[in-house]
Parts: structure tokens; C-alpha cells; sequence
């Protein structure tokens, strides 16, 4: 193998255009690791707010952005047994996967899905980890429950209305234009609500309320959420693109027994998302392969495009997810 790779690091915070081409070291697999020959890498949320100087790396991971990628296995580490020298597999990444190399632990490595391309199973890690774990590990949602998510014509709102929607659940999505409300509608919502036309709050309200919200907007929409659950209901909160904080009457929360709670994926120790690994495989890749369930896609860019995908993605017009060609 090659001693460097070409890679796109963050040359300081900033806009899209601090993404700039550079060369690196080859990654090494520690213990534990495999590294992959990257194919296609995803673009994800935060992947831009680490740009921006607002989402650190944790401090034993890449400083290169990309939270998935897929790839051909091209190195084992120490213990590392149930993949080989040349498996195609794509993987839930500690950073690293803008290059065209990429070191990660085995564990959280899924086969690609039969069928699907590499471009494809690259948008499958970062979103389905996060939806599995948050919507149904987190959440605890159930068939015949009414199932909220923000953002639905997001890559993680797009996976989690398929997911909720063959798993039974009524599903709900709240979008910003009649064409997205359209693509949730196709992809199993039942209804489609435009933000800019409706009240969410009044429309879950009028349904009995919802038995669980995914929600990754924050500020104002937590007190919103609240009022358009359910007795009972459940909010997971994964993402704050309106900010952290809101004030909430918790009194609410007790009378109408309501939970709240939320998860970050990356912080998560290795063990917590091998775990959700391991449900993935048995829950969701059967899906993947009947095509029950397919990621959602909007655009691909060449690896010294990260810019350009970046600025896609920044203007909230794409439907499903970006990915970055490296060596597909």
C-alpha cells in the first residue's frame, strides 16, 4: 500500500470553502481495527458543524471529516477475525472518511447489503445507527403508534419514516416545501406536513397526539414537541439546528407522564455501537436486502468537491443523502 493517501482536511473553521485537498499518512489498524480502502464516503450534518469549529473530533479519532463510508477491507489489526483481506463492507466511522483510506473498528463494519451498490450501503451507517438506535433502542416505538419525525426529507428523516413505516407505526413528517412533503409521502408517511403552511401541533393534536417525536431541530420546537405528544409520549431529541435550549414547563412532563430524552452517536463507546451494529444486522439488513427499506439519494461529488457537497447540503434544497466518490 501506498505510505500517503489524498485526503480533505478542515484547514480552519469556516465555510465550505476551508475543505481543501492535502496529503496524509496512511491510516494504520490498531488493535481491534480494520482499514479500508474508502469508495464512497457520506456527507452528514456533523461533518459540516465540525467545520464550522462547532462539533470536535473525540480526542483518539481522525481530524479529517466523514462519518461513513464504504470500502474494500484492506488491512486487519490485532484480533480482528470475523472480516478478510478484501470483504466489501461499509462502516460507521470515528472520523477519517473524507480520504482515500480510513482506519475503524471492525465491529462496527456491516457486510454490503446484496444488491446494493457501494455509492448506496456508503449512506446507510451514519443514518440507520443513528435512527435504529434513537427511534427504536431509545424510543421504543411499537406497531400501530403515531411516529413523528422533523426534517423527514433529511437522510435521517427518510431512513426513519421506511424504517417506522415497515415496522407498523403510523408515521408523520414535517418538511419545508410541497415537494419534500411528497417524497416523505411516497417513502410511507401518512401524512406529510409542510411547516411553513400548517402547525405540526395542531395536526399530531388532532390525531390523539404522538406516541414518539424525532426531532433534530431544538430550540422553539421543544416546547411545540411537548404539546403534540401523547399521554405518555416519548420526545428523542438527536440535534439542535434552532439551539440547545428552551424553556420547558415540567409540569407538563408529570401530569401527562411525558419522557424526554436524546443520544449523540460519536461520543458512544465502541462497545455501545457495536451493539447497535449487531441489531442492525439482524433487524434492518434483512430489510435492506428484500428492498423494504433503500437509502434515499440526492447527490454524489468527487472528493475535491467536499466543498461543493458541503454547500449543498448547507442550502437544505437536497432530498436524502450526499456522498463523496473516492474510489468508486
Amino acid at each position: 500500500m501506498p505510505e500517503t493517501m489524498r485526503a480533505i482536511e478542515i484547514t480552519q473553521p469556516g465555510g465550505p470553502d476551508v475543505l481543501q485537498p492535502t496529503e496524509r499518512p496512511m491510516p494504520q489498524a490498531g488493535p481491534g481495527q480494520v482499514v479500508l480502502k474508502v469508495a464512497f464516503a457520506g456527507v452528514n450534518r456533523p461533518d459540516a458543524l465540525q467545520r464550522a469549529g462547532m462539533y470536535a473530533p473525540p480526542p483518539t479519532a481522525s481530524d479529517l471529516p466523514g462519518l461513513e463510508a464504504s470500502g474494500e477491507v484492506v488491512a486487519l489489526g490485532a484480533g480482528v477475525s470475523d472480516l478478510r483481506i478484501g470483504d466489501q463492507v461499509c462502516a460507521l466511522l470515528p472520523g477519517g472518511g473524507y480520504a482515500e483510506y480510513v482506519a475503524t473498528p471492525a465491529a462496527h463494519c456491516l457486510p454490503v447489503p446484496k444488491g446494493m451498490g457501494m455509492k448506496e450501503a456508503a449512506c446507510l451507517p451514519e443514518t440507520f445507527f443513528t435512527v435504529w438506535s434513537n427511534v427504536f433502542m431509545r424510543g421504543g416505538l411499537k406497531a400501530g403508534e403515531r411516529f413523528l419525525v422533523h426534517g423527514g426529507s433529511s437522510g435521517i428523516g427518510t431512513t426513519a419514516i421506511q424504517l417506522a413505516h415497515v415496522k407498523g407505526a403510523r408515521v408523520f413528517a414535517t418538511a419545508g416545501t410541497d415537494a419534500k412533503c411528497a417524497a416523505c409521502a411516497e417513502l410511507g408517511a401518512e401524512a406529510a406536513i409542510n411547516y411553513r403552511d400548517m402547525d405540526f401541533v395542531d395536526v399530531m393534536q388532532a390525531e390523539g397526539g404522538a406516541d414518539l417525536i424525532l426531532d433534530m431541530v431544538g430550540g422553539g420546537y421543544i416546547p411545540r414537541n411537548l404539546k403534540a405528544l401523547a399521554e405518555d409520549g416519548r420526545l428523542v431529541q438527536i440535534a439542535f439546528l434552532q439551539g440547545p435550549k428552551a424553556e420547558v414547563n415540567f409540569a407538563t412532563l408529570m401530569t401527562r407522564r411525558l419522557t424526554m430524552t436524546g443520544s449523540t452517536l460519536r461520543p458512544q463507546s465502541d462497545l455501545a455501537k457495536a451493539r447497535i451494529a449487531q441489531e442492525l444486522r439482524r433487524e434492518v439488513w434483512p430489510l435492506l436486502e428484500s428492498g423494504q427499506v433503500a437509502p434515499v439519494m440526492d447527490s454524489s461529488y468527487t472528493l475535491d468537491q467536499a466543498s461543493d457537497a458541503h454547500a449543498r447540503m448547507e442550502t437544505s434544497g437536497h432530498i436524502g443523502k450526499i456522498v463523496l466518490s473516492v474510489g468508486g
